[in-house]
């Protein structure tokens, strides 16, 4: 039981934690209503151990989702990662986001040369890499833009899969044939495998030090109350 590990995943609107096996899910839970990360995530963490019938001292390692993403799910995810590894003293493993929604999109139907997660941001601006057809990365993680002539190199080698919470964007304005889109949330139980990975080669982050990904700096917003 000690290779058990539990996956926390809250980068978008949608709040997910799965327990896992190697590469098998043994009790998982979702929940895509706005703004509940807060509220959820512990309590899923709660239930999913229940049902594997087991405690956080069980478990060999806490797996969470390091972004980009949410800036608040962000901080969500990685806190309740971190009380689990100090209250029972187990490694945490950060696992990329945007190679979560690379592997959701393997086996797509479209058979994709390449991969495209993308992650929602503001206007047509999205957090996006390149996967291969394996859930490889080939490219930095970086905020694009997007517009007619975004991945132009890679549609024209051909199918791309753009996978993710911002596809819709992009299926907007692009006109290629090789492009392919499924609108979907990075899924806890999408973590088996990295995260198993990981425990294996003992890719451990700093438990007291690890900090999620943004990409890009919190800025907070001014509340329309302030102004009256």
């Amino acid at each position: 039981m000690r290779e058990r590990i539990i996956a926390i995943e809250t980068s978008t609107e949608c709040c997910s934690v799965a327990l896992c096996e190697g590469e098998k899910v043994i009790a998982c839970r979702v929940n895509s209503s706005p703004k509940v990360h807060a509220a959820m995530t512990a309590p899923y963490v709660e239930e999913v151990l229940r049902e594997g019938c087991c405690s956080a001292q069980d478990l060999a390692a806490v797996a969470v989702s390091k972004g980009p993403g949410s800036y608040t799910g962000l901080r969500v995810g990685v806190s309740t990662a971190k009380g689990l590894c100090f209250g029972a003293e187990i490694p945490l493993i950060g696992v990329d986001t945007l190679r979560i929604l690379a592997l959701q999109g393997v086996r797509h139907e479209c058979h994709p040369a390449k991969i495209v997660p993308f992650i929602d941001a503001r206007r047509m601006e999205v957090y996006c890499a390149v996967f291969d057809s394996e859930g490889n990365r080939l490219s930095d993680t970086e905020a694009v833009i997007l517009d007619e002539n975004s991945f132009s190199a890679e549609l024209s080698e051909g199918p791309v899969l753009f996978i993710g919470t911002g596809v819709g964007k992009f299926k907007e304005v692009c006109k290629s044939p090789n492009a392919h889109y499924e609108t979907c949330f990075p899924l806890a139980s999408s973590m088996a495998l990295p995260a198993d990975e990981a425990l294996k080669n003992k890719e451990f982050e700093d438990v007291a030090y690890f900090e999620p990904f943004y990409l890009k700096e919190f800025v907070a917003g001014i509340s329309k109350k302030s102004l009256l």
